[in-house]
């Protein structure tokens, strides 16, 4: 076991070094991703408000999201590994993932009713999950182990971009171009279905990009992967092995893995509560009034800034990898957004929302990056697209609870009122900073056993 090991990191440090522009392509399909998952998480709430759900059933509503990450990212990881086309490796998921969140990301804004929504969310979600899950094992598949630390940052620069073009869709379209912003009750406003389509459309343009402008390193022994793949043939090995290798986790992924789970518990409160927070605590409105849907198209701004933060700081980080650890990095990181999140709970302002913001898009750039930098210098290259899917279980599995528990939370301890639920995603952030410290970097598989 050992000896394959250091076979594999031996083969990864042999590959050569690429250049900017060969990492930005490599990269540039997350543009896309991100364009289409910062549509949901700006847009998602909103939709589900206009079709009828009150405050306390929004967390369940998004039980879709987290849920299909949970099943299908190990899972596509697992035989992504496993798979050599004429497309290549992951690509292949590239393409069926991208085409079918560009026809997710048309029908939503059609929905009709609360759970015509809330089904089209797991189709969208799942077909977002195909597409991400081999883009992160694809940094660990074509960069030697020194450079993805620039690939994990580079990735995150462009999630910053689509983010913010996305976030921000709605606000531009009825301030910029004049577009009716407003809608009675049930109805989903027309500025949203414009952003959805717009999305649609590059989701699919940017992920096709990196195809054809990236191809992938074939297997270094062809014949010894057709016979990996053929000794794992079959859904009952696969799933003994998904489970033998999450028994026979790293510690270092052991380790992050508390840091993940603070981390995006707090990010899932964000997400579902802070924009109808800003529309009902800041702007004073109620879904269908007009003041409601300023508040909206301005929590859509403030997700805009937080990502555009992280757009720009990815450039730092871009920097600091060069002299400081992944670990350094990450815990000043998320400490700054749990700070970011209870700045926006204690002031309510409109304009200082932007300095929260601010704070949160730091830690955000972090999030993207650094945990993937400690994670893949710490597992093998073979299993590289499973160990990302299986790291995927502690994004996904705080984000079940938050759907299954924060509906409840909001209805029996904190008062229905949305900014109670960032301000509990502040202190989440905060303890995930404070947890980092525990982390040992950079340790292997073969010192975790």
């Amino acid at each position: 076991m050992a000896a394959s090991i250091m076979n594999e990191r031996t083969i990864s440090m042999e590959k050569p070094r690429l250049n900017f522009s060969q990492i930005w392509n490599m990269s540039f399909g997350f543009f896309g991703i991100q364009f289409g998952w910062g549509l949901q998480m700006a847009h998602m709430s909103a939709i589900y408000q206009y079709l009828g759900a009150r405050e306390n059933e929004i967390a369940f509503l998004w039980l879709a999201a987290p849920l299909t990450g949970l099943i299908i990212q190990p899972i596509i990881g697992y035989f992504s590994d496993r798979t050599w086309t004429r497309l290549g490796r992951r690509r292949p998921y590239f393409l069926t993932g991208a085409i079918l969140a560009s026809i997710a990301l048309v029908l939503m804004p059609n929905s009709g009713t609360l759970w015509m929504a809330a089904g089209l969310l797991w189709v969208l979600d799942a077909s977002i999950n195909v597409t991400m899950e081999p883009f992160r094992a694809f940094v660990g598949d074509m960069l030697p182990s020194d450079q993805r630390k620039h690939g994990f940052a580079m990735q995150s620069l462009l999630i910053g971009f689509g983010a913010v073009l996305s976030s921000a869709l709605p606000y531009v379209l009825t301030n910029w171009f004049g577009v009716t912003g407003t809608a009675g009750a049930g109805i989903i406003p027309q500025t949203v279905h414009l952003a959805f389509y717009i999305g649609s459309a590059v989701f699919l343009t940017a992920v096709l990009y990196t195809i054809i402008t990236t191809k992938e390193y074939p297997p270094e022994d062809m014949e010894a992967f057709r016979m990996m793949k053929k000794n794992s043939a079959g859904a009952g090995k696969a799933f003994r092995e998904i489970f033998s290798g999450i028994a026979s986790m790293p510690r270092t992924m052991r380790q992050l893995a508390l840091v993940q789970f603070f981390t995006w518990f707090a990010l899932f409160c964000m997400w579902i509560y802070f924009v109808p927070a800003v529309a009902s605590k800041v702007f004073g409105g109620t879904p269908g009034t007009p003041e409601y849907q300023r508040g909206i198209e301005w929590g859509g701004v403030c997700f805009s800034v937080y990502n555009g933060t992280a757009f720009v700081f990815a450039f730092v980080l871009l920097a600091l990898v060069k002299r400081f650890s992944a670990k350094s990095i990450h815990r000043i990181c998320l400490l700054a957004g749990g700070i970011g999140l209870l700045g926006a709970v204690f002031m309510m302002q409109q304009y200082a929302l932007i300095g929260s913001m601010i704070l949160v898009g730091i830690a955000w750039a972090s999030i993207l990056s650094m945990p993937y930098a400690m994670l893949s210098n710490a597992i093998p290259a073979s299993k590289m697209g499973f160990y990302m899917g299986v790291f995927n279980f502690f994004i996904v599995i705080p984000q079940i609870l938050a759907s299954l528990g924060l509906g409840l939370l909001m209805k029996h301890l904190l008062g229905d009122n949305p900014m109670n639920a960032v301000l509990l995603g502040a202190v989440s952030m905060i303890i995930a900073a404070f947890l980092v410290m525990v982390v040992k970097e950079g340790e292997s598989m073969e010192t975790a056993r």
